[in-house]
């Protein structure tokens, strides 16, 4: 069976050029997060908001979760009229009602009955698809509830996606436990703060898990060659080449047990 896993978009929330915000697709029906350019992203890659199962919630910043109501207005008045599509959204304990009030400040009334055909899931592990998932606490705001998710197919593909956070111990035993994960990046170096990976907390993962490919996402660095003055920096950070810097658009296929770089970008080009 080939698995698939496509970043819809790469940025962190300050959309560095040429990047929408952090969103990734796996087999082209689960999303991870729903963020504000979500139905953007889908429309460029070509995908239906009908087409998608499940959303994996990994915690409530905007940058997260704020295209929810986008995407269930689009698929009640566009996509899916007759309300066939069933959608499951998987999030900690609160996630439901918070996005229940998120929906009715952005359209009041109008996606009341959007919600009634949404399964809430608030375990801590289960399975879809023939994915075994599990969710673990990330260091990040814990006024958000941050979590990031480790995959297991039952034919023995894994990967991991870390949501928002700095290191700690709970994403490091899902990485190294795995084939691949999906990184976070969203601070340069000078930044405060260790709520989020800093260019050198990506090279010292990378060099204590050198067995397992880094994809690095929600970055802030502009997509280089992007035409226009740098917002922050346009140059990546030199890291092991187990450490693949992101764009949007870029696929990861599961072929003869390994993870494989796909450069196709061909929809993504403006």
């Amino acid at each position: 069976m080939t698995h698939e896993v496509r970043m819809l978009g790469t940025g962190n929330a300050f959309l560095p050029h040429g990047r929408y915000h952090s969103f990734l697709i796996f087999d082209r029906k689960h999303i991870i997060d729903a963020p504000p350019t979500a139905l953007s992203s889908l429309r460029r890659a070509g995908i239906s908001p009908a087409e998608i199962e499940t959303i994996f919630i990994t915690h409530l910043h905007g940058d997260h979760v704020f295209g929810l109501p986008f995407l269930l207005l689009e698929k009640k008045y566009i996509s899916d009229r007759e309300g066939n599509a069933h959608l499951t959204i998987v999030g900690s304990s609160g996630v439901k009602a918070r996005l229940k009030t998120l929906c009715n400040l952005a359209f009041p009334g109008s996606l009341d009955d959007a919600l009634d055909n949404v399964t809430f899931i608030e375990t801590d592990s289960g399975t879809i698809d023939g994915w075994n998932w599990e969710r673990f606490r990330v260091h990040h705001d814990d006024a958000v509830d941050p979590f990031g998710y480790r995959f297991e197919h039952t034919d023995g593909c894994s990967f991991v996606h870390s949501g928002d956070s700095g290191p700690c111990e709970n994403l490091e035993h899902a990485i190294e436990r795995s084939q691949l994960a999906v990184v976070e990046m969203g601070f340069p170096q000078w930044v405060p703060s260790n709520h989020h990976h800093k260019p050198d907390d990506i090279q010292s993962l990378a060099e204590r898990q050198s067995h397992v490919k880094l994809l690095i996402t929600h970055t802030f660095v502009d997509m280089p060659q992007s035409g226009f003055d740098p917002i922050l920096t346009d140059k990546l950070p030199d890291h092991p080449d187990n450490v693949h810097h992101l764009e949007d658009g870029d696929i990861w296929n599961f072929q003869n047990s390994e993870w494989v770089s796909l450069k196709n970008r061909d929809i993504f080009v403006q």
